[in-house]
């Protein structure tokens, strides 16, 4: 294992469905141990990629996508896990300050609280934009999962719907069990909303027993003093809802587990194109 998950803390806490708090979360703004702000992107980096990976998404036709990026440098995650946060990506109408409206893609989040207007243990869903999303990122790709058109319309269907906001369970853990209804990570979140679209039911029991059938979860790498030490060191680390094994939801899994149900089109990686690339 590269790195323990007591050295880990520190930079998943911060990288992993984070908020700062104000009108625009940081979703993972990428810390060092020390708390200060590691900027990898540019803004115009960050502008840059955020259009290339609107343009990918719309030239596949994609109404739909669920994309993941890491707020910090690979080798400081564990093994087995290489993006700290996806969301939702949706193409719709979107009204400008200006009162124009123009079709582009909206980002849906799950954040964790900011420890000042929410716990730092509690989270809450929040809508921004492309740029938002990439400008934290700490390497040079975000990894991509397109459904299958079928199942775009069934998710979109939902987050249209009262049952978005219902399938969401408030209490956070950085490493929740995708099995267990306890807590919710932003991944959990998007696998439990993928999974009431594939089985066509918001019945939250029902979706974990789905889950527990169907979808094999990525083992987090841990000693047991690490697992014990853990949640004494960051309280957004629960394990509480972890049985034998400290197991959550990657974009890995997630992509293995629509794969192999029949949900997805296609699964990949996007690299930033190097400057000047023509677009």
């Amino acid at each position: 294992m590269r790195t323990s998950l007591v050295a880990a803390i520190a930079a998943l806490s911060l990288a992993a469905c984070a908020s700062t708090g104000g009108s625009r979360p940081a979703g993972g703004a990428g810390f060092s141990a020390r708390g200060a702000p590691a900027v990898y992107l540019t803004a115009e980096q960050a502008a840059a990629f955020s259009k290339q990976v609107e343009r990918d998404l719309a030239d596949k036709g994609a109404r739909l996508a669920i994309v993941f990026r890491t707020g910090e440098t690979r080798d400081m995650l564990p093994d087995g896990i290489s993006y700290t946060h996806g969301a939702f990506w949706t193409f719709v109408p979107i009204n400008l300050d200006d009162g124009r409206v123009i079709n582009g893609y909206a980002v849906y989040n799950l954040y964790h609280g900011d420890g000042k207007t929410l716990a730092m243990d509690k989270s809450y869903l929040h809508q921004d934009f492309p740029i938002d999303f990439v400008a934290p990122s700490a390497v040079d790709d975000v990894a991509v999962i397109v459904p299958t058109p079928e199942m775009q319309r069934r998710i979109l269907a939902i987050m249209d719907s009262p049952s978005y906001g219902a399938l969401h369970v408030e209490p956070y853990s950085l490493v929740s069990n995708p099995h267990d209804i306890k807590y919710q990570n932003c991944t959990e979140f998007m696998l439990d909303i993928i999974a009431a679209a594939a089985w066509e039911t918001t019945d939250m029991v029902q979706i974990k027993a789905n889950l527990k059938q169907h979808f094999r979860p990525t083992k987090v790498k841990t000693s047991l003093i690490e697992r014990f030490l853990a949640p004494l060191a960051e309280d957004r680390i629960k394990t509480d809802d972890q049985g034998g094994t400290i197991v959550t939801a990657t974009y890995e899994s997630m992509a293995a587990f629509m794969k192999d149900n029949g949900l997805l089109k296609e699964a990949y990686v996007l690299r930033r194109a190097p400057a000047g690339t023509p677009s």
